[in-house]
């Protein structure tokens, strides 16, 4: 039963229901902290850290489901989507993927056969309940010449290691969809290698279906130009586009303060036109991008809490620390419905 403050307010979800999914990244503590606001207004659910690498498979022997499949319960009992986060990823990852018995690194087969082995276990047991997974996270470089980024998976397997994933995820799950995933999706010049990655892929006959903009912005960066330019580009391939992990940071990036107890006034104002613009835009383009997840549902609780700046809380969300609508809900709402 959901209560009855959150009656009063409509539906995220239901306001956007002709356009995408509304989604939120979860967690075992918010699972319940924020059941209620979870189930009123989000139709989709994408796991924070439960199901990724380090997390299902933290010994070459040994698998770890509880925390993952009690998310798979919540969304089954609630009717929502999920999106799996993530499968390939150079963080969060146990150093035994890449190590032999005695310390050193694997050779490229043994990684690729541990690779395959961990997509098949993890996309088999929740086949035809997880409708899309990002494949592969943040594998292109913010630096300037470099496509990829430094990574083991990279130094090991070489650049073959992301078509690999795509391939064994789509034998796992030929009905899932499957996305690369990365941040700075909107900086022109990360733009163009995103694009370009994904463009040699569906080249090359990868199974890529879409393109997942993460989208942790702030009151000033990226500007409206660069994000619409992003989504024409990467549009443009012909894949779908997911915004994957959608906050609006308070701070500028180079504001370092720790003194704030709550936002500003205009710090409020602004994030309000912020994601008021951010969701006309998402609207406008609703025939590609069809899925927008939050990263956090409440300001009760965010990851970027003490990040990048220690002892600093953060303000990024739609609800607030009690998980009441703040003024962006109620323009963001005004946005599906003009």
């Amino acid at each position: 039963m959901v209560n009855s403050r959150f009656d009063e307010s409509a539906s995220l979800h239901d306001a956007f229901k002709e356009h995408f999914l509304i989604g939120a990244a979860v967690n075992p503590t918010t699972l319940v902290t924020q059941r209620e606001l979870l189930v009123h207004h989000f139709n989709s659910v994408t796991a924070e850290n439960e199901m990724k690498f380090e997390r299902l498979h933290p010994a070459e022997d040994k698998y770890t489901f509880e925390n993952a499949d009690r998310l798979m319960a919540f969304a089954d009992e609630n009717g929502m989507a999920v999106r799996g986060h993530t499968l390939v990823w150079h963080n969060q990852t146990p150093a035994w993927v890449f190590e032999d018995s005695s310390g050193g690194s694997v050779d490229r087969e043994t990684l690729l056969s541990r690779m395959k082995s961990h997509i098949e276990t993890v996309v088999t047991r929740y086949k035809g309940k997880i409708y899309a997974w990002d494949v592969v996270n943040e594998a292109v470089s913010d630096a300037g010449g470099e496509l990829l980024r430094p990574s083991k998976w990279l130094d090991i397997a070489g650049e073959e290691f992301i078509a690999k994933a795509f391939e064994y995820a789509h034998e796992a799950d030929p009905n899932a969809l499957l996305f690369y995933n990365d941040y700075n999706e909107s900086v022109p010049e990360k733009r163009e290698k995103i694009y370009a990655l994904a463009k040699s892929l569906k080249e090359k006959g990868v199974p890529i279906h879409g393109i997942g903009l993460q989208a942790h912005w702030n009151l000033e960066r990226p500007s409206m130009d660069d994000i619409r330019n992003a989504i024409e580009r990467y549009a443009s391939l012909g894949m779908k586009l997911h915004i994957t992990e959608l906050d609006v940071s308070v701070f500028k990036h180079e504001d370092r303060r720790t003194d704030l107890l709550a936002p500003t006034p205009e710090m409020i104002v602004r994030q309000t036109e912020r994601y008021q613009q951010f969701f006309r835009l998402f609207k406008e383009y609703s025939e590609h991008i069809t899925s927008v997840t939050f990263w956090g549902a409440a300001d009760d609780y965010t990851w970027l809490d003490n990040f990048p700046v220690r002892g600093r809380k953060n303000w990024p969300f739609l609800f607030d620390k009690e998980q009441n609508p703040k003024p962006s809900y109620w323009d963001v709402l005004e946005v599906a419905r003009s």
